[in-house]
């Protein structure tokens, strides 16, 4: 019998906390098919030097109704305000919070307010937000700043804040975990994905925890790769001007860094930075070669991985493990900040192969052009 698809939290309540699951506010975020990347599986075997029969997914965000992740958790915090009347919320974003915390919030009847840093923010998102009726304050700093001014404020006043911090964006971002699970039998030998404020790499780590508890899943190995100018847990200190390309992951102080490097020793993971050059080819490795277009922040994970490919440290995890696994999250559609497609780093036009041939209005001409 078919099954419609109704949103993460009634389809997995029975693995999240009843504060969530009471007045479900849903867009019908997940549910969606891992997509086969074994261009990349070749890529990588073949920086490896060796051949391991590895499977490569890609578990592409971009999906979901606002165009990324921050939708499973959202569904997940809105549901709850939801549930204790509240009237209006507030959280600080590089772009992705604000878009799914304005429709969610819509949604459900809720005012959002939305504290963004002043600059750099990816017109996409900024006007996604703007489109669903928020209340959006740019202030004069960066994320950071946004995110003490955004808890203060909902400690003072009758404001409820749905970042990351909120622990139900957590538990809604953990479903994604039991999706990879569902679809593929087991969990996979590595988890790649980026790491911004870490929510992401705490709650896939989360949810293959529960999984595993319930005898569902084998756990991962969780590998979060992290922007070099926005490296702090990489660094071991708070990065107080963080910069690259990837804004959604342009953070010098995550809220989950404890959890995130829980999750990464736990699970025998690892943490590490790639370069916005590492970044934006991967990015193109991702639109050319399997088809999957994402914003600069979503191709940090393949980035980590053909790096670790080409330092040996892959080909040291995958030795000895049968029918290997990778899944690799995409955090976010390109349209949300697409300029890196037709530009390089610096800012350039990136050659003529983003420009239009112009052709006669000709069908002879254009077999031609095309050599038919």
């Amino acid at each position: 019998m078919a099954h419609i698809w109704r949103g993460i939290v009634n389809e997995y309540r029975e693995y999240l906390i009843p504060e969530i699951t009471g007045s479900v506010v849903t867009l019908g975020e997940g549910g969606y098919p891992l997509i086969d990347a074994s261009s990349v599986a070749n890529l990588l075997e073949e920086k490896m030097g060796a051949r391991f029969g590895l499977q490569v997914y890609v578990k592409f965000e971009g999906r979901n109704p606002t165009g990324s992740f921050k939708d499973r958790g959202m569904t997940a915090a809105i549901s709850a305000e939801k549930g204790k009347n509240t009237k209006a919320v507030v959280c600080a974003s590089t772009g992705n919070t604000s878009a799914s915390a304005a429709a969610y919030a819509t949604a459900a009847g809720m005012q959002a307010v939305v504290l963004v840093p002043d600059g750099k923010i990816a017109m996409g998102k900024l006007a996604q937000a703007i489109a669903h009726g928020a209340k959006l304050l740019q202030v004069d700093g960066n994320f950071d700043d946004c995110l003490v001014l955004a808890r203060d404020l909902a400690k003072q006043y009758p404001v409820g804040l749905v970042n990351s911090v909120n622990p139900h964006r957590i538990e809604g971002q953990k479903t994604a975990s039991f999706e990879v699970v569902d679809e593929l039998g087991v969990a996979p030998t590595i988890h790649a994905l980026p790491v911004g404020n870490a929510g992401n790499i705490t709650a896939y780590w989360k949810g293959y925890q529960e999984y595993n508890a319930a005898g569902k899943s084998s756990l991962p190995k969780m590998w979060g790769f992290q922007a070099q100018g926005a490296a702090p847990i990489v660094l071991g200190h708070k990065v107080d001007q963080p910069e690259t390309i990837a804004t959604a992951i342009r953070i010098g102080n995550p809220a989950s860094w404890q959890q995130a490097e829980s999750a990464r020793d736990q699970s025998s993971g690892l943490i590490s930075a790639v370069s916005d050059a590492q970044i934006l080819a991967a990015h193109r490795i991702l639109s050319s070669q399997v088809g999957v277009f994402v914003e600069p922040a979503s191709a940090a994970g393949l980035a980590g991985l053909i790096e670790k490919a080409e330092s040996g440290e892959l080909k040291s995890a995958l030795t000895g493990v049968q029918d290997a696994k990778i899944v690799i999250t995409c955090t976010g559609h390109g349209l949300k900040d697409p300029k890196w497609a037709l530009e390089d780093l610096d800012g350039k036009p990136k050659g003529p192969e983003v420009e239009p041939v112009k052709v006669p209005n000709s069908l002879a001409a254009v077999a031609d052009l095309l050599d038919l």
